[in-house]
């Protein structure tokens, strides 16, 4: 089926709903509750980005279960913030980068269910949905990072609009996603657009920064490779390579460092974490890394059941109130 234009407006989404693989699309699938954010705002002015000719925004529902929403946006051409906004706000604010390879962008596992899980704790949630490097833009491995800082001035502006510290904004990113963070966890004020508007005067830096099963080296050996593929195209010279691997590009002054990842991860190696966890321990950067023997990988909230990896949102939360983020 098809969502009505009431219903996509309403929920950020401007775009059809098409069909992949067994992701069938059905006639009696419902939305489950909650999966609607309480705004949507777009990352650039309008008429700023030159979208490639030909590309077209999709949304994917891959699942057959109508309480377990599992859906994918490919082609963005609209990068935005889906923001979830607490009755009662505490001042914190985290932005989030699902993952999905560097081919598209998972909506509801790695996005809308921790947004709704910290909203009703009191944080105010930005889902990024970035632009993908294959996608045809220009610069296109610089494109995910352009879109995160953009992202982290962008809610550093809205702090009267959203009731938020400016000085308490977190970020957060899984599997490609977690590429997105990390670049942005050492590159957060690289050159790599020119300033539209006066929220480009902002800092980027996140004031923490979480990866969960992250993607982040391109080095052949242990990066995944269709992530790889897509933001460096297939043959990466040495010097690019080295300046997409975040593990190698660490400095002292970025922000503290939170690393999740389940050592029996078969799509993205638990080595990306672990190459940057011993980076960030030889600069002296603030690193809590915690280790599942079980999990797999793109595990989010509701993959977790009777596993001890269960209890990471909890692990997570602690971990932002000892940092004075929430």
């Amino acid at each position: 089926m098809r969502f009505g234009r009431r219903l996509l407006l309403a929920a950020g989404l401007t775009l059809p709903l098409v069909a992949a693989g067994s992701a069938r699309a059905r006639t009696g699938w419902t939305r489950p509750a909650g999966l609607v954010p309480d705004a949507s705002i777009a990352l650039w002015p309008e008429g700023h980005l030159a979208v490639p000719p030909g590309l077209v925004e999709s949304m994917v529902q891959r699942s057959d279960d109508p309480n377990a929403s599992d859906r994918m946006l490919q082609g963005i051409t609209r990068p935005r913030l889906d923001i979830f906004r607490p009755e009662k706000p505490n001042g914190a604010a985290v932005i989030l980068a699902p993952g999905g390879g560097y081919r598209y962008v998972v909506v509801d596992k790695e996005g809308y269910e921790l947004a709704r899980w910290l909203r009703d704790r009191g944080v105010t949630v930005y889902v990024l949905f970035y632009r993908l490097p294959g996608d045809g833009w220009a610069d296109r491995s610089n494109v995910p990072l352009v879109d995160a800082q953009r992202a982290a001035r962008l809610v550093r502006s809205r702090t009267k609009t959203d009731g938020i510290d400016p000085a308490r904004v977190a970020f957060g990113g899984f599997s490609a996603g977690g590429h997105v963070a990390t670049s942005l966890l050492t590159r957060f004020d690289a050159p790599v657009y020119a300033p539209v508007d006066a929220a480009d005067t902002l800092s980027a830096r996140p004031d923490t920064l979480a990866a969960f099963y992250p993607v982040v080296s391109m080095d052949p050996a242990i990066a995944h490779a269709v992530s790889r593929e897509k933001l460096l195209g297939p043959a990466p010279d040495a010097a690019r390579q080295a300046l997409y691997s975040p593990e190698q590009q660490l400095r002292a002054d970025m922000p503290p460092l939170f690393l999740l990842h389940a050592e029996n991860d078969d799509v993205v190696k638990v080595d990306n974490s672990l190459r940057l966890h011993t980076a960030a321990r030889t600069f002296g950067v603030a690193c809590e890394a915690h280790y599942f023997a079980e999990g797999g990988h793109g595990f989010g909230l509701m993959k977790t059941a009777g596993l001890p990896v269960a209890t990471w949102p909890e692990l997570y939360w602690n971990w932002l109130a000892a940092r004075k983020i929430v």
